[in-house]
């Protein structure tokens, strides 16, 4: 009867090693299955054959590891977060979810970890920070594929993964995108690792830019609002109270409902601010004059007509301390 392709080696603890048959069923490249043989075999014969059988598995184990085609069960406890994070929060009730599928059906995706790069005997995770918390809360040991990464091949596979299981929500995507940059990783690495052109990353950075931080953390994921929403509400935010609407977000009736409707709440309060604020504007110009005046109850401002005058806004700055002065002199100041 011939050996099946898919073999199970015990390690020692804390990781228990399992390898995966490949794709195509064919046997592993260097692992040919024999016949058993009915024949009487000599002791010495036997002994160095399962030696040989020992040493040939080794070899292969070590081969698959160093590939990264290993199934790995390791500690929970043995296992640190990424060097960056690429999202805001695990949902509650998300993770319950996948806490009672695994429960159930046991862990059927692997996570990726690489070895750590600065403790000896820990890994640090690729992907799979969901997996990976719903089996500590389970208290069982997580698969996981073992692969040397760079810290530019790790967050590539990192930002690609969740790309692939479309699990992080835009604002998600950008965070990850900023905390990239400001990590000084290439344009090029950033682009790889979430699967976007120069145009799409530059709006993700706007959108960083023009929201704070900590406006985001009080809104939440908002897995259905996307790029075109998060612009507008970093239009809207010019000249609104954002602390004022961080602490309307930030109550306790706010953090109930769902990140998606404090997103529609954090708009609604970004366009009262706006327009409160926004000064009601009178225009008037002097006959002749190629200049627009714009008066609010704060102030004025000129506005130079450049193609109908050109330098004559430069004329009237040149002469505007001696208007000042005429214009104190005739008040008697």
């Amino acid at each position: 009867m011939a050996r099946k392709n898919l073999i199970e080696i015990s390690a020692p603890n804390p990781a228990r090693v399992e390898t995966v048959a490949p794709r195509d069923n064919r046997p592993i490249a260097g692992f040919v299955p024999q016949e058993r043989s009915t024949a009487p075999v000599g002791g010495i014969t036997k002994t160095l054959g399962n030696i040989t059988e020992k040493m040939e598995r080794a070899s292969e184990l070590e081969r698959q590891l160093a590939a990264g085609q290993a199934i790995v069960e390791l500690d929970t406890g043995l296992i640190d977060a990424s060097f960056v994070s690429d999202r805001l929060a695990i949902d509650a009730a998300e993770l319950a979810q996948l806490v009672e599928q695994i429960r159930e059906h046991g862990q059927q995706v692997p996570i990726l970890v690489r070895p750590h790069p600065e403790t000896r005997g820990r890994y640090q995770v690729a992907y799979g920070h969901r997996r990976l918390a719903a089996t500590k809360e389970l208290g069982i040991r997580v698969r996981a594929v073992v692969r040397d990464l760079t810290d530019g091949q790790l967050v590539v596979s990192q930002g690609q993964e969740n790309s692939a299981r479309t699990n992080l929500s835009y604002i998600e995507r950008a965070l990850f995108a900023s905390r990239l940059e400001d990590r000084s990783f290439g344009r090029d690495v950033i682009m790889a690792a979430l699967g976007v052109d120069k145009a799409a990353l530059s709006r993700m950075l706007i959108v960083i830019r023009q929201v704070p931080l900590d406006l985001i953390n009080a809104i939440g994921a908002a897995p259905d609002i996307g790029r075109r929403r998060w612009l507008e509400l970093g239009e809207r935010l010019e000249g609104a109270d954002i602390e004022k609407i961080i602490a309307e977000l930030s109550a306790d009736d706010a953090r109930r409902i769902p990140s998606d409707e404090r997103f529609q709440r954090a708009l609604v309060l970004a366009t009262k601010r706006t327009a409160a604020s926004k000064p009601a504007i009178a225009k008037t110009q002097v006959s002749g004059v190629p200049v627009t005046i714009k008066k609010t109850a704060s102030g004025a401002t000129f506005v130079f007509d450049g193609k109908t005058a050109p330098g004559f806004d430069q004329f009237v700055q040149e002469r505007l301390k001696g208007l000042f002065q005429e214009f104190n002199k005739d008040r008697g100041a």
